[in-house]
């Protein structure tokens, strides 16, 4: 198929250039922390980056099922000498795929045949809401209760059937590309000085040859144990991109149906690969959180109306690793809008929570990294009282994320899949004001000095405006404005001559009060409620247009791409 570019040579060549382009670089080839690896890890690391880069094409395929025959004629042009289509490729790598929403939360399209669809690419793109809505409760009227059940799991590829749907296995549907991935697992395993590790590998290896959720489990299980290995390699799965799954609760006849035969739909998983170096000094410093787990979950609001991921009276079921990365694939190293920071993975849908399996958290060290401290100081001068200039330290950002993913561990367990479209936005919600609402009490244990806690608070405030209104299926953006309201309405910042001052002492009891409703919203897994919640605070006010603007003047970056030194000289 042939296509036609979209973007004109003035708007690529704008958002190609490096204002408006952001670049995270990754480990150069002769980075210290490569060069010290023992060679059997060296030799592993090789075969890891090769499995995640076959995770990069079948999660395309996921995304969008333009991806790859787009890719392949940027390619063509390409080779003809084709400028538009050079310029096109680069857009194209950042955000891996055809389409994404910009920083500006604006949508780029890459093509002009190819919009966005609900289902992305796992479902039919000619597939309705309602078209899926009737086809579902035909197949459940005529007792077709396993099948319905396929469907909406989060590891099915869902394809037409005639007048039917059916959902195929991720291991089915990609077998050929599955069986690539676990030969170089298997291979990273006999190299690798690990032997935890290699065990891991080696599960892992296994659940990518057959299609049966409990092996990824006991992958997943033995994953979120690791906690002292030189290497790390995961595959993300994450379902915050599937708009379609979630809708099936909005339609009454149909939710007493799948209520009727205990079927909980689950969206689907887009899958990615992490490689990297295991940072021990980064890590000593995350696992100083762990022992307050256990109290932290004592203090959850409502914590005897649910159970939790971490058990009040027990040990902590949770490893935390600072990662100098490699390579980000598929999923987990899209640049749409943003780029994950860290992430708290199995998510509660997972099965191997349901053997006894923890959580691990995983931080990008190169990520996080500030590339430019001047343009800092810049946004600062520009948004925040200069009173509170003393207050503000990066590194405070990183501090909070640590809370924000250790409290994804808390709070309830199920539930929140019956919030449908809104279940993301609302744990995500949940995170922020889980780590937010802790902080005080972490200074009072000792995990902060009151300096820290002064420097959480206002980094976390500031930090929290966005350059604009974002769109409802921007989960970890929607949360920003919903908090940003929240705050206002109850004092805990001002905006004076135009810039932010936090109101220090109310922002903690402010964030307890929001995470008190949000766990109730769970708990409670009224959808209504949820949408409710959600439409009384996601507004955009004035203020925030305000900071916004000023915002956009500073920090002109559209877009962002990953540069891999590393994995490109290993693969």
């Amino acid at each position: 198929m042939d296509y036609t570019f979209n973007l004109s040579m003035d708007e690529l060549e704008k958002r190609t250039h490096k204002d408006y382009l952001m670049t995270k670089k990754f480990l150069k080839a002769d980075a210290p922390e490569y060069l010290g690896l023992a060679d059997g890890d060296k030799e592993a690391l090789k075969h890891l980056v090769r499995a995640a880069n076959v995770l990069e094409k079948i999660n395309m395929i996921l995304d969008n099922p333009h991806n790859l025959p787009f890719k392949k004629f940027i390619e063509t042009e390409i080779s003809k000498g084709n400028k538009q289509a050079e310029l096109t490729k680069i857009l194209f790598d950042a955000q891996k795929g055809i389409t994404a929403i910009d920083t500006m939360s604006e949508p780029i399209f890459l093509a002009k045949e190819v919009g966005g669809y609900l289902g992305k690419g796992v479902y039919p793109t000619d597939l309705s809401v309602e078209e899926f809505h009737n086809i579902l409760i035909k197949m459940l009227n005529e007792g077709k209760i396993e099948k319905v059940k396929q469907i909406l799991t989060q590891r099915s590829f869902v394809e037409r059937d005639g007048d039917e749907l059916i959902g195929i296995d991720y291991i089915d549907k990609f077998n050929d590309d599955f069986n690539k991935m676990a030969d170089e697992l298997e291979m990273a395993s006999e190299v690798s000085t690990n032997s935890d590790f290699n065990e891991y590998l080696k599960l892992q290896a296994k659940a990518l040859r057959t299609a049966d959720p409990m092996l990824d489990a006991y992958a997943d299980k033995k994953w979120a144990t690791l906690q002292d290995t030189p290497l790390e390699f995961t595959i993300t799965r994450e379902n915050y991109a599937d708009e379609m799954t979630g809708t099936v609760i909005e339609n009454s006849e149909l939710k007493a149906l799948l209520d009727k035969y205990e079927i909980s739909p689950i969206p689907k998983d887009f899958l990615g690969g992490r490689v990297g170096i295991i940072n021990k000094k980064g890590t000593d410093a995350l696992m100083a959180i762990k022992k307050y787990l256990p109290i932290l979950a004592k203090n959850m609001p409502y914590a005897n109306e649910y159970e939790q991921n971490i058990k009040p009276d027990e040990d902590s079921k949770q490893t935390m690793v600072d990662v100098d990365m490699v390579t980000a694939t598929g999923d987990v190293g899209q640049y749409r809008g943003g780029i994950t920071l860290a992430e708290n993975l199995p998510n509660d849908d997972k099965l191997s929570l349901t053997i006894g399996g923890g959580r691990r958290n995983v931080y990008h060290r190169q990520i996080r990294f500030i590339s430019d401290m001047k343009k800092l100081q810049e946004r600062l001068d520009a948004i925040l009282d200069k009173d509170q200039h003393k207050y503000y330290l990066d590194e405070a950002d990183h501090w909070f994320t640590i809370g924000h993913e250790n409290a994804h561990s808390l709070g309830p367990k199920t539930g929140s899949e019956r919030l449908g479209k809104y279940r993301n936005i609302i744990e995500e919600n949940k995170a922020d004001m889980g780590s937010l609402a802790f902080v005080d009490l972490l200074t009072e244990l000792g995990m902060y000095t009151q300096e820290q806690r002064l420097q959480i608070i206002v980094t976390t405030v500031a930090d929290n405006f966005l350059k604009t209104k974002p769109t409802l299926s921007q989960a970890h953006r929607v949360r920003t404005v919903m908090q940003n309201k929240y705050f206002a309405e109850r004092g805990a910042y001002d905006i004076i001559d135009g810039k932010i001052h936090v109101n220090i002492d109310k922002v903690v009891p402010i964030a307890k009060e929001m995470l008190s409703e949000i766990v109730r919203i769970q708990i409670d897994g009224d959808f209504d409620k949820a949408e409710k919640y959600i439409n009384d605070n996601f507004v955009w006010t004035d203020n925030m247009e305000l900071i916004g603007q000023k915002l956009q003047k500073i920090n002109k970056t559209l877009n962002g791409r990953l540069e891999t030194e590393l994995a490109d000289k290993l693969s």
